[in-house]
């Protein structure tokens, strides 16, 4: 029996998250229907059906990705996968990914990205890890800095018309350095990140939103809750830290100086943290920063040479390499990168690897030689694998702040 698969429109939301949230025994509210529908980057949703009855969903979030070297790389952002358990291991998702692949292909998106839920699932479908993702449980007693820090700036907590203007300056000029970071409309801004969520606030506290002001301008900001009630001593009071950004070291200590002195709190804790952490190597003692990691972000190359021509290479150097992929066979070939400069070639490989190998070198966060130690790539020409490392080394590790 085949499934025809075909775009599902607004008013039908609410059976478009059925699938999904059935397998995560979410309920599906008013609240997030409407959520959901504000965003304007959700423009993409594929259902498969068995008659008019929809059995599976995909949808896609359409935005542009911060690539190495300061550029950008539409994208096409997979999210709300799922078939209803009475129709599992039937193809469903197969054909749901073979669409999503093929219309981001046509739509001129030469990247697709996602956060698995099982990486079995999208490896197969040529998706690699290409970041990692973080947590701290930090301490309140073990939050001092290496070397004393001076308060520099001025703090101020604002409503959410005020973060709507103040807040994207700063995440912009931090995506110029930082791959992985989505771009973000104003819909996006609200709804997502500062308006009140009622079920985050009844498990962490209301939503305070606070920048700091450096020489005049905004240059950092923070999202965060506060839960517990607070007595003799800070029993329970917990900081979560939903989001800090900071434009500069100066603006990224001010951050942080601000969150770790905040009265009464006994722990801090954060997600979807950056692999590189700036309280790693500003803490008098690290360890005590409890920093874990785990898979952050998956990437998907939909077109091998227009994504590597949009990231920044050494112009000095030249590495021909040989992509295979299965799933997206007009990505297979061999690609010369030289002079900064990405292209087609028929010469011999120097490295040859799968699409989804290629997926995890793409931000930086892994490197050519690491993925060779794992079987990943083979070297063929002496010197290869050290070019790579050089070609495709991020200063920066790829972060991607939050989930979608």
């Amino acid at each position: 029996m085949t499934y025809p698969i075909r775009p599902v429109p607004l008013e039908e939301l609410h059976a478009f998250l059925t699938p999904i949230f059935t397998a995560l025994g979410v309920p599906i509210t008013p609240e997030l229907v409407e959520r959901m529908r504000a965003v304007p980057e959700f423009d993409v949703r594929l259902g498969a059906y068995e008659g008019e009855k929809l059995v599976g969903a995909a949808g896609s979030y359409s935005f542009d990705l911060s690539v190495p070297g300061g550029g950008t790389a539409k994208t096409a952002g997979l999210t709300l996968v799922g078939v209803l358990p009475t129709h599992r291991r039937r193809g469903i998702l197969r054909s749901l990914m073979r669409r999503h692949l093929d219309d981001a292909h046509e739509r001129g998106q030469p990247l697709a990205a996602l956060y698995a839920s099982e990486a079995v699932i999208y490896g197969r479908f040529g998706y690699g890890m290409a970041s990692l993702s973080g947590s701290i449980d930090l301490p309140h007693e073990y939050a001092r800095f290496l070397h004393p820090v001076e308060r520099v700036g001025r703090a101020e907590l604002v409503d959410e018309e005020h973060a709507v203007a103040a807040f994207p300056p700063v995440y912009e000029r931090v995506r110029q350095f930082t791959p992985g970071m989505p771009s973000r409309s104003e819909p996006w801004w609200r709804t997502r990140r500062l308006s009140e969520i009622g079920w985050l606030r009844d498990q962490l506290g209301p939503l305070n939103r606070v920048l700091i002001e450096l020489d005049g301008r905004v240059a950092a900001y923070a999202l965060y809750r506060v839960k517990g009630v607070a007595g003799p001593e800070p029993h329970g009071v917990m900081v979560a830290i939903m989001e800090a950004m900071g434009d500069s070291p100066a603006a990224l200590s001010a951050i942080w100086h601000y969150l770790l002195e905040l009265d009464l709190a006994a722990r801090f804790v954060e997600i979807y943290a950056p692999a590189d952490h700036p309280l790693l190597l500003r803490l008098a003692e690290p360890r005590r920063l409890g920093l874990r990691l785990w898979d952050g972000l998956w990437l998907r190359l939909v077109d091998v040479e227009r994504a590597l021509s949009l990231r920044r290479y050494p112009t000095d150097m030249s590495l021909v390499v040989e992509i295979s992929d299965a799933f997206c066979p007009w990505n297979a070939g061999r690609y010369r990168i030289r002079d900064g400069a990405v292209e087609r070639t028929r010469a011999a490989p120097e490295l040859s690897l799968d699409v989804q190998t290629l997926g995890s070198l793409y931000l930086g966060g892994f490197s050519p030689s690491a993925l060779a130690l794992a079987g990943r790539i083979q070297e063929h020409a002496p010197g290869a694998l050290a070019r790579a490392d050089v070609l495709l080394h991020g200063a920066r590790a790829p972060w991607c702040p939050e989930q979608f």
